[in-house]
């Protein structure tokens, strides 16, 4: 499958494909896709560095890219334990509450008890910093455009930039703006998602953008049909999440049995979504945990950034539990097709097995 995105970022399938595994990420560039790496999980820069150095020497000199979480608006921002102090206590007492009625144990003394950081404005200016010290192909930002300066500073080292959409006027505001590719990401998503399906979103995105930059298909795509029907409502490629979470080279902190099956048992209706996981919309895998969320006596979640850091250490000691019912992971509606661990190479030769089969039988159609 080729599209005028393969020559712009030397992939042979215009498959995006985003994950917070450098394991993953390297794995799609090496089956054709542009692996895209999540930095938000990167507290320490250091950190982040090494998982690039890593995909430098692991990616077979394929291209990959970056996704960082920014906001075009610098917030006014103190430091982790100043944001913290606005944490109101019967927040916490809710959450420390919850955990022991699902019998989640704490951490142990070595583990990161500060949470994701990642979701701090600053934090994510030094994971800038750190991927511009790489070979990139893309920065795509997960909260819409970046600021000037950021989007200034990558295309100064030729590096071009995406950011998300979930309505067309989005679209247009991030291309005024001087992004490089819109990613049309619909409601089905997992993760930060608006409230337009992507058979009703994409097209409009197209419409309004499509003749001055690429536009990537996003939300329910996990079949190689899905992916011929995103490029035929006019999308030059597709951008998956989602659907790696269940690829045998995804493994991260905590019980990575626990989460894939969790995740293979789920269907399609086994999501919602809720601020409770960083303050802003985005899906869920429907859990106890979130359904203890939806209780009476359920405090409402908080703004960004302050939500992930009452939760981020809550995150952890879930994640460490090796209990299925109350893992917290953002996943899309596509959950209901992830049926089985499988290697990211097999993944990929399977969407592309589909999309042929299914372009045959169109072709006996049309």
């Amino acid at each position: 499958m080729r599209s005028s995105l393969c020559e712009t970022f030397g992939v042979e399938h215009p498959i995006f494909g985003f994950t917070p595994s450098e394991h993953v990420a390297a794995a799609i560039s090496r089956a054709g896709g542009l692996g895209v790496l999540g930095c938000v999980r990167y507290n320490d820069p250091a950190e982040l560095d090494a998982a690039l150095s890593w995909m430098d020497e692991n990616t077979d000199g394929r291209p990959y890219g970056v996704d960082i979480v920014m906001p075009a608006k610098v917030p006014t921002e103190g430091t982790p334990t100043d944001l913290s102090a606005l944490i109101p206590p019967g927040h916490r007492a809710f959450v420390e509450q919850t955990l022991v009625k699902l019998g989640v144990p704490p951490l142990g003394e070595a583990a990161n008890q500060a949470g994701v950081l990642g979701w701090l404005h600053s934090v994510a200016r030094s994971h800038v910093d750190v991927s511009l010290e790489h070979r990139p192909a893309l920065i795509a930002n997960a909260l819409g455009s970046p600021p000037a300066d950021v989007i200034e500073r990558a295309h100064a080292a030729g590096v071009p930039v995406a950011a998300l959409a979930g309505k067309a006027e989005h679209a247009v505001r991030h291309v005024e703006n001087g992004v490089d590719l819109v990613v049309a990401q619909g409601y089905e998503a997992g993760g930060h998602t608006g409230e337009i399906a992507s058979m009703v979103l994409v097209p409009e995105v197209v419409d309004a953008v499509g003749d001055r930059v690429p536009v990537l298909a996003a939300g329910g795509i996990g079949s190689g049909r899905q992916v011929l029907a995103a490029l035929a409502l006019g999308a030059t490629g597709v951008w998956m999440g989602s659907y790696w979470l269940t690829t045998a080279e995804y493994r991260l902190g905590g019980d990575q049995n626990a989460l894939q099956r969790a995740l293979v048992r789920a269907g399609s209706a086994d999501t919602v979504r809720s601020r409770i996981y960083t303050g802003k919309p985005a899906r869920l895998l429907r859990n106890r945990w979130t359904e203890a969320w939806s209780e009476p006596d359920a405090p409402e979640p908080l703004p960004m950034p302050l939500q992930n850091l009452l939760v981020g250490e809550a995150h952890q000691r879930m994640m460490r539990a090796g209990d299925p019912d109350v893992v917290a992971m953002p996943v899309g509606q596509i959950v209901g097709r992830m049926n089985e661990v499988r290697p990211v190479a097999e993944v990929m030769a399977a969407l592309l097995a589909e999309l042929e089969e299914a372009r045959s039988r169109l072709d006996k159609v049309v």
